[in-house]
């Protein structure tokens, strides 16, 4: 006689446990808190879960989740030894003791008690972390950059899509109410026709140079081929693991990417709704000038902005103009447009309001305000900028089929080679 393995998840334990009781008919006091009668939530109805390579932005992300009820911190993977243990430190002091740390988050991902993962690594890992955290049934908040090439920004809206899961970029600036209010002066025709958007990004260069190679540490206090994960090998250095990989193009897709996930996000979305991206691509020396087919311009500048904080963004009409950044504050070009203005007390910095939303979507399972779709077009055209930066001339870009037009190198460039044994 063979005998099936039976594995009890928490809710499945809590839903045998109720219908066992009414049977028993045995008297039970049950904790208000349990019942979520005291403005806590039941723990049937908590979202469980853990974190992937949490440090610097991910520490704060993961502080404005464990400040809503309704999530329950329970395990924390990072090749890092010390940044495992820090962060399971923090979570037990909340939550007490059991948070699980894994060296390997492929160690982590099979445990069907893991509703949500936070994905807070460096830049190389996030569209191959978010794809296996997808195909394990988890819904995923995930910092940006959300992909390092056009083809991992296909691969990432794909899968979610195929998996069915919630996804939630990190270009929180989508639920932050003072660039919600510029991207409504222009979806309502109060600025008039639009004329040309402007993202604030940084010097596109990277550099393609190693760091000396120093001796690798244990791979208990650091996994450095897990911490290099797809990107091609190179030897250990010390200040790669400290967070100092920006600038390196094998870690990075380049100031246009770093700043543009955000606010070429936003005049995208302003521009055209997420509908579609621009056609045409000319580079200029510290950034890019991009066209749409109806004319629209989208001009991606490191200077000339008007110090309303980093991250700004510029939407300009026939009949009016409007400036924003991440104090909060807007600059408009009438006092009518002014008249219209609201206090806001929300940096763009904050997660806060993105986290709600990031929870709203795993309860109604409707699309997040940073979905995979939205984040996977206008990283394309951060990349797209980025490529025809390198290359020095105009490329056009055939959005349907996301290729460049007769520019076979350019079309190269759309993808970058996996190491072993890594594939999206």
């Amino acid at each position: 006689m063979s005998h099936q393995r039976v594995t009890y998840t928490r809710r499945r334990f809590l839903s045998t446990a109720a219908k066992g009781s009414a049977l028993l008919a045995v008297p039970m006091i049950v904790p208000a808190r349990a019942l979520g009668l005291d403005g806590a939530v039941a723990p049937s109805e908590r979202i469980a879960l853990a974190g992937l390579g949490i440090g610097g932005r991910g520490n704060y992300v993961l502080d404005c989740m464990m400040d809503e009820p309704i999530f329950q911190f329970i395990a924390i993977a990072d090749p890092q030894k010390s940044r495992r243990e820090a962060v399971q430190q923090k979570a037990e002091k909340k939550y007490g003791p059991g948070v699980a740390m894994y060296r390997d988050f492929r160690e982590m991902l099979p445990r069907q008690d893991i509703d949500a993962v936070l994905i807070a690594t460096g830049d190389r890992w996030h569209t191959m972390a978010s794809i296996c955290v997808a195909k394990a049934g988890k819904d995923i908040y995930c910092e940006k950059p959300c992909s390092m090439t056009i083809e991992e920004s296909q691969a990432l809206a794909d899968t979610m899509r195929r998996y069915g899961r919630i996804y939630q970029a990190g270009t929180q600036r989508r639920s932050v109410a003072n660039f919600l209010f510029a991207t409504e002066l222009c979806h309502s025709g109060k600025l008039g026709k639009l004329t040309t958007v402007h993202a604030n990004t940084l010097a596109p260069a990277t550099n393609h140079d190693w760091l000396p190679g120093e001796p690798e540490p244990t791979m208990d206090e650091c996994d450095w081929n897990l911490w290099l994960g797809p990107t091609p090998w190179r030897p250990y250095n010390q200040q790669y693991v400290q967070g100092r990989w920006r600038g390196f193009f094998d870690f990075h897709g380049g100031g246009i990417l770093e700043w543009g996930a955000h606010t070429v996000d936003q005049c995208n979305w302003a521009a055209v709704n997420d509908q579609t991206m621009p056609v045409l691509y000319e580079p200029t020396p510290t950034g890019c000038v991009a066209t749409y087919e109806n004319g629209l311009k989208l001009v991606m500048r490191e200077e000339g902005w008007m110090g309303l904080g980093t991250c700004s963004v510029r939407y300009e009409g026939e009949d009016g103009w409007v400036e924003t950044g991440d104090t909060g504050r807007l600059e408009m070009s009438s006092s009518q447009l002014r008249s219209e203005q609201r206090s806001y007390s929300e940096v763009g910095t904050s997660a806060v309001s993105h986290v709600k939303n990031f929870i709203e979507a795993i309860k109604t399972r409707k699309p997040a305000h940073s979905n995979a779709e939205v984040v996977a077009t206008s990283h394309i055209i951060c990349h797209a900028a980025y490529i025809a930066w390198q290359l020095g001339r105009p490329l056009k870009l055939d959005p349907a089929k996301v290729e460049f037009i007769n520019d076979a190198e350019a079309n190269r460039m759309r993808s970058r080679a996996l190491r072993d044994p890594w594939r999206i």
